[in-house]
């Protein structure tokens, strides 16, 4: 085997090979693990000097053996080296065989009467490959028929839409899981201590200048108290930490200053920490009162769906009045 491979084409086919196994096994993000990893290019480097000096020293061997060898035993190893491999000799009796055709010593038995400027027909067969391609055919088509037509499976639309539905589900799930992900539309409340303490650390180093350690306000607003600019809840606070304050004052945006999604909604939940407490010094409410007004919605179903029993109770109490009275009469 190792003769009918070059060793300028099994050199590199090797080195690629360890090439690839190597960047499959080491995560190196989205650049390569040479560049990623400097040792990893030493390593490769390592494995294709060694890959060379074993085709050169296999390469002198072969040839000090052969140096080695009388005139006769010099002929019969050229002869056994040009001759066909068991490998070769096997694809060539495979491809006459599914060819099927007949050798020219045997053209005479086939050779029909058509005779036309002296070019004779040969009555052949159809090769076996395309003959049996073509019963397979046969066969796919009515396992298709069957399937699609008389039992009506899903086909490729339905299937598609299936596959899109499960990867948007998949996407969902991944966004929420994946906090670093998140956006003013999708952010949420993180109550962990570890993302509070995260977000105070990021406060007290960002937002202490303008805003005071105990939220009360300095250069920028009061976040103690139920009015905001810009609009208060989750989303509302990440929204203007994310894109900045209004234009030509307030604060900057720190998304361009560095923030990444998870950091801004830690502080953000940080933030609404200070609600109801009470600062040193607070500076005056600016901006109008905030009603969040998706827990008003929460809280007036609560209240419908509490009220029903007592207009039952309330009609219940009027028959009985009503009987009674009847029954009085």
């Amino acid at each position: 085997m190792r003769h009918l491979i070059p060793s300028y084409i099994r050199v590199p086919v090797v080195f690629l090979a360890i090439v690839g196994l190597v960047e499959y096994f080491v995560d190196s993000g989205d650049q390569p693990a040479f560049m990623e990893q400097p040792i990893i290019m030493l390593f490769l480097l390592l494995v294709l000097l060694i890959l060379l000096a074993i085709e050169g020293i296999v390469g002198s061997m072969d040839n000090i053996l052969y140096q080695s060898l009388d005139e006769e035993a010099k002929a019969r190893y050229d002869a056994q080296k040009v001759a066909p491999s068991k490998l070769t000799l096997w694809i060539k009796k495979t491809y006459k065989k599914l060819l099927g055709s007949r050798p020219i010593e045997e053209e005479g038995e086939i050779i029909l009467d058509h005779n036309y400027d002296g070019i004779k027909e040969l009555d052949n067969s159809l090769p076996p490959w395309w003959l049996y391609g073509f019963y397979a055919t046969i066969i796919f088509g009515v396992v298709y028929m069957a399937r699609y037509h008389v039992f009506n499976a899903d086909d490729q639309f339905v299937e598609y839409e299936i596959e899109y539905a499960e990867a948007q589900r998949a996407i969902e799930e991944y966004k929420r899981t994946a906090k670093n992900l998140v956006d003013a539309n999708t952010v949420e409340v993180l109550t962990e201590a570890a993302d509070l303490n995260a977000g105070k650390a990021i406060f007290e180093g960002k937002c202490v200048v303008c805003h005071k350690a105990d939220g009360g306000g300095g250069i920028g607003p009061n976040l103690t108290d139920e009015y905001w600019i810009l609009g208060g809840g989750i989303k509302n606070v990440f929204r203007t930490i994310s894109e900045g304050g209004r234009d030509g004052k307030g604060m900057v945006s720190w998304k361009k200053e560095g923030l990444t999604p998870l950091e801004m909604a830690q502080v953000a939940s940080y933030v609404l920490e200070f609600q109801g407490t009470t600062p040193a010094e607070p500076k005056p409410a600016e901006g109008d009162l905030w009603v969040d007004e998706t827990a008003e919605d929460a809280n007036s179903d609560d209240s419908a769906e509490g009220s029903e029993p007592t207009d039952a109770t309330e009609e219940e109490a009027v028959v009985e009045e009503t009987t009674e009275a009847e029954t009085n009469e």
